[in-house]
């Protein structure tokens, strides 16, 4: 959804990391029974897809500037025609929302009784040209057929670009450039995290952890295998330390993947400054552009169906290595 690269800084950035050194992971004492999740544009696809198939295991998801559940319908046309900058025809709400109970009853997703403790937190910036404001308006309605409307905040007032705001990392936030991270005076970071989560204790200044590299394919398997080699996780020091740390996993959007903007989604979000003060480890996955079969030439993640037609259930392949990756990480 975001525009292409400039080939030659891309080039690079993927010899580095094709050549950087992959990090040991700590063993680490995560809480995998409860973790919440978050992304922009087609990682906010991801992050709903990866909710709604494993809604008894997620308790909260943060979306940015993405649409509804199996608004593609596994078609690439359609999802370019309904669900980005253009809604022709209109987004049949119903449809998808009957689709999402047809999966759920054949055991494709979770029960969606599993959704009714849940959190949802959705922002569109009124600047943003990428995604029509009614693809996220959309998800908004789909969610609020499928949870208590209470549980869901719809924040679609602030005047931001296709981009993930913060309070000041970035570049403009009237624009929508590479790396897609905008200074907005506006943490977008803890405003989710605050909803999703009770309790929190402000964020961090200054940082204690650090950004560790992890083999995505080690602990994922085949089921990485239209993903990144490496992928990334901030650990507080708490955390290395052996504190029990609850998990966040946040998926970048198109052509924010990391051979394509270095570190900036995993490290100017705000996230991390959160996370820090509050005992959470963040899980960065990784996709990988692709100019052959399956095609993938902005490094988004699946959320059409280039990995097969279960893309958006409990059997698609990056959902899986998904779930891998955090599992794996906690018996590391």
């Amino acid at each position: 959804m975001h525009g292409l690269k400039n080939n030659a800084t891309a080039a690079l950035l993927s010899a580095f990391f094709s050549a950087g050194a992959i990090a040991q992971v700590p063993a680490l004492n995560l809480d995998t029974a409860h973790i919440t999740v978050s992304g922009l544009s087609s990682g906010g696809y991801m992050a709903n897809q990866f909710h709604l198939a494993y809604s008894d295991w997620i308790d909260g998801a943060g979306i940015l500037a993405a649409g509804p559940y199996y608004c593609a319908k596994g078609d690439i046309s359609t999802a370019l025609n309904q669900c980005v900058d253009k809604t022709e025809p209109a987004i049949d709400v119903d449809a998808l929302t009957g689709k999402v109970k047809t999966l759920a009853q054949e055991g494709k997703l979770a029960p969606l009784s599993a959704l009714q403790n849940d959190k949802v937190w959705l922002f569109h910036g009124i600047r943003d040209v990428r995604v029509n404001s009614a693809v996220s308006d959309a998800l908004n309605a789909q969610y609020a057929a499928l949870m208590p409307a209470e549980q869901i905040t719809y924040v679609n007032s602030k005047p931001v670009a296709h981009l993930f705001p913060t309070k000041n990392n970035g570049g403009q936030c009237m624009s929508s450039d590479s790396p897609y991270i905008g200074r907005c005076d506006y943490d977008a970071a803890g405003e989710m995290l605050n909803f999703l989560l009770d309790g929190l204790q402000p964020a961090s200044d200054k940082l204690s952890g650090e950004v560790v590299s992890f083999s995505q394919q080690t602990l994922a398997g085949d089921n990485a295998s239209t993903m990144a080699e490496t992928g990334y996780a901030y650990i507080p020091a708490s955390c290395r330390e052996g504190e029990q740390c609850r998990v966040h996993v946040s998926f970048h959007g198109c052509n924010q993947y990391a051979e394509a903007v270095g570190k900036a989604y995993v490290e100017q979000t705000g996230l991390n400054n959160w996370a820090d003060s509050n005992n959470m480890v963040v899980v960065y996955p990784q996709t990988r552009k692709s100019l052959f079969m399956p095609l993938n030439p902005q490094g988004c993640w699946d959320w059409w169906g280039y990995t097969g037609e279960d893309y958006a259930t409990r059997s698609g392949e990056q959902i899986n290595a998904v779930r891998d990756i955090v599992l794996g990480l906690s018996s590391n």
